[in-house]
């Protein structure tokens, strides 16, 4: 037995967007935060070909470093591809935000359905090896499947329409507000001109990720510009301008029901050659079911559950339950489930690894610090997730740690 009263183990959700950390057992993630670093490039910073413009204090010193950041991501369409970043995250949830020691707590982790059997083996490696933790789940995180299509190409193509309307989404290190009177602020624009380009866009992208999922809206029907030109809508952008999003609001959000659109969009070039091969997401949620066991296909397609940070876009779920049902086969009852709450759509992968980590039919369930000595490392571990129902199922293959 590792969970209980006196000892609740650590859930962790690392998402492409966000990771989120917290005790089984609580309705939400008590650490939540971006899932990038920030890499200095030390030989630029201290500029060793001219020692003179180093000297200074340390406030100085300190702007350099923030103009000469560089923001990377440990994932790429949904896949751990640098384990040192992940590292780094993990340790900024155990020290500074969940303020614990890792020895003590049993860790559930979640993972792509796609993860490959090397991810899990690494996974396991260097939280018994490094953090040392008495015991390991990998849970499923039920994704349909591994796409390119999710809520960064949303985000991207929202930016470039913006641009292309000539509005830009400035940063909010680029400016201050400066109250000029009672109630009135003046923008005051800032310059950091060794600003990179890659923690500018991610700056960007945070601005923009909040007004898709405050005024992005998903079409009741395949989108057209006759159809949804005039329907706007006003949003502030943090500087203070007021933005109007006209039909952008309803197009983006059907990039997710018909990937084609996004060569509609100019900027996107570079992704536009493989959009359209891509399928939307009612075909891979109907290819996702067709390829389980038959006799469970009914009750899956009667038990389709949104989450994530995109899952918040309104008429999202009605949408989606349109679509399938003109799609899925005519003996499906198609039911497509989302809180009603927008918090718990976003953390509904977190918030069910907390319900299952603290189940006492779940503690059998664990894999030991003990077993991984010589022993076992959980290759394949799989969640079945339907309703409020949840399944733990853990198969084993006898590797050593290396």
């Amino acid at each position: 037995m590792y969970g209980g009263d006196e000892v609740s183990a650590i859930v962790i959700d690392l998402g492409s967007h966000t990771c989120k950390a917290g005790y089984a057992g609580e309705d939400a993630p008590i650490a939540l935060f971006p899932s990038v670093v920030g890499s200095i490039d030390q030989m630029e910073v201290d500029n060793p070909d001219n020692p003179g413009d180093n000297s200074g204090s340390a406030p100085d010193s300190k702007s350099k470093a923030k103009q000469k950041l560089y923001v990377i991501s440990p994932i790429k369409d949904g896949m751990v591809v640098d384990w040192d970043i992940v590292e780094n995250i993990w340790d900024h949830a155990f020290r500074d935000c969940l303020l614990i020691d890792p020895k003590e707590h049993p860790m559930l982790l979640a993972e792509p359905c796609s993860n490959t059997q090397q991810q899990r083996e690494k996974a396991a490696e260097i939280t018994f090896k490094k953090y040392q933790v008495p015991a390991l789940f990998l849970a499923k995180n039920a994704a349909v499947a591994t796409s390119p299509i999710g809520g960064e190409i949303l985000i991207d193509c929202l930016i470039k329409s913006l641009e292309l309307k000539g509005i830009t989404i400035k940063p909010r290190y680029s400016f201050k507000r400066k109250e000029i009177r009672p109630g009135e602020f003046q923008i005051v624009d800032l310059e950091f001109p060794n600003t990179t380009e890659s923690y500018k866009l991610y700056c960007q992208r945070t601005i923009a990720s909040d007004i898709k999922e405050c005024v992005s809206r998903a079409p009741d029907t395949p989108y057209d510009d006759s159809s949804y030109s005039n329907i706007p809508t006003s949003y502030e952008l943090p500087d203070g301008q007021t933005i109007e999003v006209g039909a952008d609001r309803f197009k983006i959000p059907d990039i997710l029901f018909n990937p084609s659109l996004v060569q509609t969009i100019p900027g996107m070039e570079s992704f536009a050659e493989t959009a359209a091969s891509l399928r939307g997401l009612p075909q891979m949620v109907i290819e996702s079911i067709n390829k389980c066991n038959v006799d469970i296909r009914r009750e899956l397609f009667s038990s389709i559950l949104l989450a994530g940070g995109t899952a918040s876009m309104q008429q999202l779920k009605e949408r989606l339950e349109k679509d399938l049902l003109e799609e899925s086969p005519q003996a499906a009852r198609v039911k497509v489930l989302a809180s009603g709450n927008a918090t718990e759509r976003r953390f509904s992968v977190w918030i069910v690894g907390s319900i299952l980590a603290s189940l006492g039919s779940f503690q059998q369930m664990w894999f030991s610090k003990s077993e991984s000595a010589y022993a076992a490392v959980p290759t394949i571990v799989f969640s079945l997730l339907t309703g409020t129902r949840a399944w733990g199922i853990l198969c084993s293959k006898k590797i050593p740690l290396r």
